[in-house]
């Protein structure tokens, strides 16, 4: 079957302007739930726990992560949706949010109506990795290998740019590809690890220890340009497919109706921990394109770039 765009629904989460008018100040009364829905290990788990520390210290109360894994983030997601509005629960969304709107059927809430957007974290792209006993050594070898050798290829979840990404390369190629979809990018990548699927697409802030410690082996990434921490891996479009460029959106949400005050609140503190020089190091993440919800010109620039891309990229995989 053929699916809609998830554009409208994608920008329609960032550009939300109405947390910026916020009047008076807030503070947490009680312990923070911040909702992650995928399990551990993954990056999305990653970047919570590198957040949580600094945002417990300074809204002075413990924060809880919780990981709600399962149907590719919606059950994690709904958890957020059904939360107390006050600002004490609130959790992350990534590209697949949007997605899961116009491929699920019977969606048990509104992608845009039922969320109230806090910040746009981060644009995180892939590293096209494989399994250490396999013999391609760079894409082009791949390729070539692939012709004789049906591949599999891991994701994180039906709809993730880990998805996209393996299908986008499939049909460039022409190879026989079977997408291995998991519960998140950790299962996935120890299943890669232990040789029982050959390669991923995987997220290059939970693949990067992996590849410097020698699990697995990067044959590039899905950014423009080199990323910065990994300069040896070439770009796949340098290195086989002119054009192919794919990363993942992240922003962290809270319900319906939250707060104003608590949404403005979150804004500014976490604002200030994902700008840290330490958490902007290129040998620590890829803190790429991040900004603040609702700054409308750059909520339109976010809109109209790589999510616009990944958009049309997952609507001809899905034709095809």
């Amino acid at each position: 079957m053929k699916r809609r765009s998830f554009i409208a629904a994608s920008g329609a989460l960032i550009a939300t302007p109405s947390i910026l008018h916020a009047q008076g100040t807030w503070a947490a009364t009680r312990p923070i739930r911040f909702i992650v829905p995928w399990p551990p290990a993954g990056t999305t788990d990653i970047l919570a726990r590198m957040i949580a520390p600094a945002l417990q210290e300074a809204l002075g109360q413990n924060v809880i992560i919780e990981n709600r894994a399962g149907a590719a983030g919606l059950i994690g997601t709904e958890a957020i949706v059904r939360a107390d509005a006050d600002g004490h629960a609130f959790g992350f969304i990534i590209s697949t949010h949007a997605a899961n709107a116009h491929l699920v059927k019977n969606h048990p809430f509104d992608a845009v109506r039922d969320i109230t957007p806090v910040i746009h974290v981060a644009n995180v792209h892939n590293i096209l990795s494989i399994n250490n006993n396999l013999p391609p050594r760079t894409v082009q070898e791949l390729i070539t290998w692939g012709r004789t050798n049906p591949l599999a290829f891991a994701s994180s979840g039906t709809g993730t740019s880990t998805h996209i990404s393996g299908e986008m390369f499939r049909l460039a190629t022409g190879l026989t590809m079977t997408h291995v979809p998991y519960r998140g990018g950790g299962p996935a990548l120890t299943d890669l690890m232990a040789g029982n699927v050959p390669i991923m697409f995987a997220n290059a802030t939970s693949a990067l220890p992996h590849v410097r410690g020698g699990r697995i082996r990067a044959l590039g990434v899905t950014a423009a340009q080199r990323l910065p921490f990994l300069p040896e891996a070439p770009t796949i479009a340098e290195a086989a497919i002119p054009g192919y460029q794919i990363a993942e959106w992240y922003g962290i949400v809270g319900p319906r109706g939250m707060l104003p005050a608590a949404a403005q609140r979150l804004n500014t503190v976490i604002g200030g921990i994902i700008t840290a020089p330490e958490m902007r190091a290129p040998e620590r993440r890829d803190w790429r394109h991040h900004h603040r919800a609702g700054d409308a010109p750059e909520a339109a620039r976010f809109r109209g770039g790589g999510c616009r891309r990944n958009g049309a990229k997952f609507r001809n995989a899905d034709r095809q």
